[in-house]
Parts: structure tokens; sequence; C-alpha cells
């Protein structure tokens, strides 16, 4: 059990700033593997967080702990498998080396721990992880993601919600 994560309230407001990134994390191609990138391309047509860097990719790469180094803020945006989120979950991911960084699926702490150690400083990350169910390779989330996505839109860009606690609490993966 990966225990470097904490839960963490905040909006997209703390990320509109220069030295901030937004960083979606996904595969379009993949039905709910995309919802970090729907949150991205959510982003560019809402207006939100205009000042931010943006990027998306397929997966983190080592390289990533270079860019990390330069900002003062980052929030990942990718999709979650965890039965344990039911809706998103927002929380903030603390450096810890781990094995991932052997396979194809590197994981934020460890790109964040590289940063630590490469370059000795460390922004503070948070993490949007949305809830999907389909991921097949087919173009399109399914209806409950969309529904999840609109549910963390909303919630981050301070809009009223009607989401029980439970729903977007976290657990440690």
């Amino acid at each position: 059990m990966n225990v470097c994560v904490e839960p963490v309230d905040f909006t997209l407001a703390s990320f509109d700033h220069d030295d901030c990134l937004v960083y979606g994390i996904g595969n379009d191609g993949r039905r709910d593997d995309g919802l970090g990138w729907a949150f991205m391309d959510w982003l560019e047509d809402s207006g939100h967080c205009r000042q931010a860097e943006r990027r998306r990719h397929y997966q983190l790469q080592l390289e990533d702990a270079d860019l990390l180094s330069y900002k003062r803020r980052v929030l990942f945006v990718d999709a979650s498998r965890d039965s344990g989120v039911d809706t998103f979950a927002v929380t903030r991911v603390h450096p810890q080396l781990d094995f991932s960084f052997t396979s194809h699926a590197l994981s934020i702490s460890a790109v964040l721990a590289t940063c630590l150690t490469c370059f000795d400083r460390a922004p503070e990350v948070l993490q949007l992880a949305i809830r999907g169910f389909e991921w097949e390779l087919q173009a399109g989330l399914s209806a409950a993601a969309q529904e999840n996505l609109a549910l963390a839109q909303a919630y981050i860009s301070g809009s009223p919600v009607t989401v029980a606690a439970e729903q977007h609490c976290w657990k440690a993966v």
C-alpha cells in the first residue's frame, strides 16, 4: 500500500499562476483512460488557469522531474480504477521513491522524489483522480465517467455540487 497521499481541498484559482502546472495524464483512445485529457480540454475551453502551463501526456516520464523543478505548484489529473474512489479524489502527493521507475507506469510520487533528489527542491503537488469504468480501445468516455468528470469540474471550480462527502474522499493505493 502506498501511503504517500493525504486528502486536501482546493480550487483551480490556486493554480492560475505562471509558476504552476496542470498536467493531464491519459489516452483518449482507451475510453475512460481519457479522463485526464478530457479535463484538460475542459480547462482550455472554460478559460480556467490561463496563466498556468498545461501539459498532457500518455504517461509520466523520468524527464518530468526536470519540468516539476521549475514549478511552485502542480496539479496532476488522471483516471482512476480504484473502486474506493466513487467519483473523484483530491490528494496531496509527497515524494516517495518506489519501483514504478522500472515500468511504463511511473508514479507521481516517484517523479516528485526524483525532482527532490536531482534538483534539491519539489513543488507542492496535488492529484485529481477521477473514477473511470471502461478501458477498452475505443474513443469516448463512458456515461459514468462523464458524470464523474462533471462533478470533479464543478467541485474544483467552486460551483455548487451535490456529492456526498464519502464520494470525494480518497483511498491510498
